[in-house]
């Protein structure tokens, strides 16, 4: 990798928190173009020597077109003053003869024109610069260099033969010499901290007089030497420029913005990037210069550019028009107006990844002009290239294509070509990323597709809610998206595409666990369970969904992973049918009885007309109380049975603390259920018939489950005739089969086997009985309607 495209990335996504909020994705930055240092344009020129690696950085040699007269007069670098010398000590050693050499140049000519000196001494100080460049290509010298004094050095020698260039530009070796400095001083501006001091030394006007001088020629004539000079003061300027927002201001009070322009229709292609480089990185969050630059009427020839072959030219030129219209909205339109579109759409099907991907944000970016340009967009052909780029092993492409696509998204007619097109497989994959952003651009074009309710379908077929609970979501941001993307798709369960949905469920065979685990781990998707509409319910009971659920629950042979969704899914079913909710609610409001005497007759003599002998000891009670409390002592008081007439009545099978807490809820309508009398006092009120107070011993023993107690609490339920309990017991197992609670598996699947089918046999009662409570409730309203 080049300095230059290790710069990349630092600065292409170059965006604060505010406007990358706004946009939901990151935004246009400046580009690679503008960062060249020992590449030019992603292009090596081919006079440069052999690509070598060192230290982590690309090299490149110095020049091998260095011309006879200097080579023959010691300007090739390995000489006498220790060239091959690389430690920091020898480049230390090598900069300091550097700088007394130019020093020395520069004394000898203090009483003499300095233009006439350098002139005379041109190959003394070509040999010199050379060295300083070849310094310089090691980014670990850099520092080195600039402590030395050597830089200023270099600039100071540019500044001298820059003050007459026209009459100097045909003395030998002039060219080679401002090639020279203007790359050495590209190199030196890689660092930020020696940006200014560059700047300070007058180095930028000189360089933006060199392009505007090249800018001159006729463009036949820019070429060979004359072109490289062009492109590495470009380049100078470039990174220069580069996060430096005085900098850029500074080339646009210099003029400098005009010649650059200009250039673009330069008949040199690397000319054509250097400047497209240079424009793309002055645009960069620089309004004056954006405004500037296309006021100059730079836009046709970006546009033309746009359709190059040449894959660096369209890559520089998408590059500066994803500056230029980055949150400008104006110069969006001025673009699309000069026909920017179809080429733009064309370059995602490029063979440069980079113009690729500047390409699909450029395209997010049009999206926002106008409401019908997402559907232009998707109607000329970007939505399949886009879907393509989703698979691509390049983070930032992938990136990218997410933006665009959720852009898009945000038209009802797009999200469903999107789907059909193949695009929400890819975008579910995105979502396990590590990359934050490529993960929340996924997101947000999820939640753009999840608009359509023909889209639900395919959520639920490819496994949507199954991935979406599986991955590990980071940025809030993301979390939110898929948040509110599950609340749009419960939504739709309400809506006509239900029985769409379960009318594939039903006909497909191979798709039924997938279908019937989807849609279970959907409708509790949002914390906590809430239970829905009976009419959702009642269709998924009705097409057999729980019965799907339960049957890979019950299968042995299925993989665990399975068992685990299916045992989530059937827990939500049921939670979604609200069989679940007494287990969830602390304590029972149970229909008011008859007659509630109150605490202060409970187990008192007065009035008392009944005595029951609990334990050896006698209990006062009164009829009227357990009469309305309880069936069977209705019956016993009322029919012909002994102990209508019996002074008192044994109670042999119930212990005092029970028969005590049974009484309470009698003469109060509640009482405290403690875990240690739970289960008798379960067993005592179904003895007694005493509803309220079998669903308060339900919920006090539901809420004491543990994995060693749910057997034997389940097998409570059954023989008590608790539904309530076995419910919260079979849930209670569903819920629990991830966290490995039973470590004999064989053991636990004999158990949730018979719980399943118990599960099932629940819930098809439980709502046949919601269903006819309704129909019972609506008969009921129709008729104080009609009264």
């Amino acid at each position: 990798m080049s300095r230059r495209q290790s710069r990349r990335g630092e600065s292409e996504r170059e965006v604060d928190t505010r406007e990358a909020r706004q946009e939901q994705a990151p935004s246009s930055a400046e580009g690679s173009g503008s960062r060249e240092c020992t590449q030019l344009n992603g292009q090596r020129e081919t006079a440069a020597g052999v690509k070598r690696k060192k230290g982590g950085i690309d090299m490149v040699r110095v020049d091998d077109t260095m011309d006879a007269e200097v080579a023959s007069n010691g300007g090739e670098v390995n000489d006498d003053l220790g060239s091959k010398d690389k430690s920091k000590n020898g480049i230390a050693k090598r900069a300091k003869k550097v700088v007394e050499g130019l020093s020395a140049v520069f004394d000898n000519g203090v009483s003499r024109n300095m233009e006439d000196v350098i002139v005379e001494n041109m190959v003394c100080v070509r040999r010199y610069v050379k060295h300083v460049l070849d310094m310089c290509k090691m980014e670990t010298h850099l520092d080195i260099v600039a402590e030395s004094g050597a830089v200023e050095l270099v600039i100071r020698v540019m500044r001298v033969i820059n003050k007459n260039p026209v009459e100097r530009q045909t003395v030998q070796g002039f060219e080679e010499l401002e090639r020279d400095v203007g790359f050495v001083l590209g190199l030196m501006a890689i660092k930020v901290e020696h940006q200014q001091a560059i700047c300070d030394a007058g180095a930028l006007p000189t360089l933006v007089g060199i392009v505007r001088r090249y800018s001159e020629f006729d463009r036949s004539e820019l070429i060979g030497l004359s072109a490289q000079t062009c492109r590495r003061a470009s380049d100078a300027i470039t990174n220069l420029a580069h996060e430096n927002n005085g900098v850029k201001n500074m080339v646009r009070e210099e003029d400098g913005v005009r010649p650059l322009v200009y250039l673009l229709e330069s008949n040199d292609p690397k000319v054509q990037r250097a400047v497209a480089g240079t424009l793309r990185t002055l645009a960069f969050k620089n309004e004056e210069n954006k405004d500037l630059i296309v006021h100059l009427n730079a836009l046709p020839l970006l546009v033309q550019m746009l359709r190059s072959d040449d894959s660096s030219i369209h890559y520089e030129a998408v590059g500066v028009i994803g500056n230029l219209v980055h949150s400008s909205q104006h110069i969006k339109i001025k673009v699309l107006n000069e026909g920017a579109l179809q080429p733009v759409i064309d370059l995602l099907s490029s063979p440069c990844p980079d113009s690729q991907r500047e390409a699909a944000l450029l395209l997010g970016q049009f999206a926002t002009v106008e409401s019908d340009f997402k559907c232009r967009i998707a109607q000329r052909g970007a939505v399949p290239p886009l879907i393509s780029m989703l698979s691509n092993r390049d983070c930032q492409l992938k990136e990218m294509a997410a933006f665009a696509l959720g852009r898009l998204a945000q038209n009802k007619d797009n999200q469903a070509g999107i789907v059909a097109m193949g695009g929400l497989k890819p975008l579910l994959s995105l979502l396990d990323s590590d990359q934050p952003n490529l993960q929340h651009n996924a997101a947000f074009a999820l939640y753009g597709l999840s608009e359509n309710e023909d889209n639900l379908i395919h959520f639920i077929r490819d496994g949507a809610i199954q991935i979406i609970q599986e991955c590990d979501l980071g940025p809030q941001a993301s979390r939110d998206c898929v948040q509110k993307m599950t609340r749009r798709l419960q939504d739709k369960l309400t809506g006509d595409v239900l029985p769409q949905l379960l009318y594939v469920f039903k006909g497909s065979q191979r798709e039924r666990g997938t279908i019937a685990i989807n849609l279970g781990l959907l409708l509790c998707a949002i914390e906590p369970p809430l239970p829905g509409p009976i009419s959702v319910t009642s269709k998924l009971v009705k097409k057999g969904v729980h019965k799907a659920l339960a049957d890979i629950v019950c299968e042995v042979s299925v993989p665990e992973d399975k068992h685990v969704l299916a045992s989530r899914a059937l827990a939500n079913v049921a939670h979604y049918s609200g069989i679940t909710v007494p287990r969830q609610i602390n304590g029972i409001q149970p229909p008011e009885p008859d007659v509630f005497l109150g605490e202060q007759y409970l187990n008192k003599k007065a009035l008392s007309d009944v005595i029951f002998l609990v334990e050896g000891k006698e209990f006062y009670a009164h009829k009227i109380a357990l009469q309305a409390g309880s069936e069977v002592f209705k019956s016993m008081f009322e029919g012909n049975y002994k102990e209508k007439e019996a002074d008192s009545i044994p109670i042999p099978n119930i212990r005092w603390p029970v028969f005590e807490a049974m009484m309470r809820c009698l003469y109060t309508g509640t009482v405290e259920v403690k875990p240690d009398i739970a289960q008798e006092l379960l067993e005592a009120a179904d003895q007694y018939m005493i509803e309220n107070l079998k669903s308060l011993c339900q919920v006090a023993i539901t809420e004491e489950l543990t994995s060693e107690n749910v057997s034997a609490a389940f097998d409570l339920a059954e023989a008590y005739d608790a539904p309530e309990l076995a419910t919260a017991c079979v849930v209670f197992c569903l819920e629990g089969y991830a966290a490995a609670l039973y470590e004999n598996r064989r053991s636990y699947n004999k158990l949730i086997q018979r719980m399943t089918k118990r599960l099932v046999q629940l819930l098809e009662s439980y709502v046949e009985d919601r269903l006819e409570s309704q129909d019972t409730s609506e008969d009921d309203d129709l008729e104080l309607m009609q009264d």
